[in-house]
């Protein structure tokens, strides 16, 4: 479970998004002060700090320097949510030490718990890609296990097999890629994959018939697949899915390391 402490001097707004954060799977501690704000952080080990910069006798901008003055957790997150976001606040609280700054009349309280934890997964994901660049501890032996699987990206566009199949080789995978559908069927069915990708619209054959004949092949019909498409139509999506697809992207909404995430995920690496 992800901690966050949250420093907000309205107690009505405080217990808002205690309650949201709360409900949303997070372990919540709030405070009015700057100074209960060090106390807590002091005492537990958060993943974030969700810091407003107006307060009483203590500012969040003394509330960064103290943080970052040494005495804490230096992997602690500070996150600046307050109405001054006027340029010469943000750099000055970057500077300080802050990892990043939102503008609170900008995000419901909904949105705000899913800004945070898109955050959170960005700071994790580039933690673990630097853990997992130098072979420490777990993640090499992760990187080395994830060099015995294999995985087919059947796609057209150079740009996509590029910026996926880097990703995925990063991690340790090895990744072939085939951009037609013919041949990305015939080494589909002749060569041994643990996992598929397959963009829906290929050329020489669909990314439908791709996966008809994947789901009718002894050897290949229990093998997961990922899909892909530029369409972003629902109607697509669940037609795909009803395919018996493992999963769905729209390609102009994912990221890389969202679909690594969950090739991981597939895959059944252990975290």
């Amino acid at each position: 479970m992800e901690k966050i402490i949250i420093v907000e001097d309205d107690p009505m707004i405080s217990e808002i998004y205690q309650r949201k954060f709360s409900s949303s799977g997070f372990e919540v501690f709030t405070c009015d002060s700057g100074e209960q704000a060090l106390a807590l952080a002091k005492k537990n080990s958060a993943d974030m700090i969700l810091l407003d910069l107006l307060m009483p006798k203590m500012d969040g901008f003394e509330v960064i320097r103290n943080l970052r003055g040494g005495g804490y957790d230096e992997d602690i997150k500070i996150i600046v949510f307050s109405n001054l976001s006027q340029k010469e606040d943000r750099e000055k609280a970057l500077k300080l030490g802050a990892n990043g700054f939102i503008v609170k009349s900008e995000y419901s309280p909904s949105q705000l718990v899913e800004e945070v934890k898109r955050i959170l997964n960005q700071f994790s994901e580039e933690k673990r890609n630097e853990r997992m660049a130098n072979g420490e501890g777990i993640y090499g032996e992760i990187k080395k296990a994830n060099g015995e699987k294999k995985i087919l990206l059947v796609e057209d566009e150079s740009i996509f097999i590029e910026m996926f199949g880097e990703k995925l080789k990063q991690e340790g995978y090895q990744v072939e890629s085939a951009k037609n559908g013919a041949w990305g069927i015939k080494r589909a069915l002749e060569e041994k994959f643990d996992l598929f990708i397959i963009d829906m619209v290929m050329p020489a054959m669909t990314g439908e018939e791709i996966i008809q004949k994947i789901k009718l092949e002894e050897k290949t019909k229990n093998i997961p697949i990922i899909a892909i498409s530029a369409s972003v139509e629902n109607s697509m999506r669940e037609k795909v899915l009803a395919m018996g697809v493992d999963e769905f992207f729209f390609k102009t909404q994912i990221i890389p390391s969202e679909l690594t995430r969950k090739v991981r995920e597939i895959l059944n690496e252990k975290k």
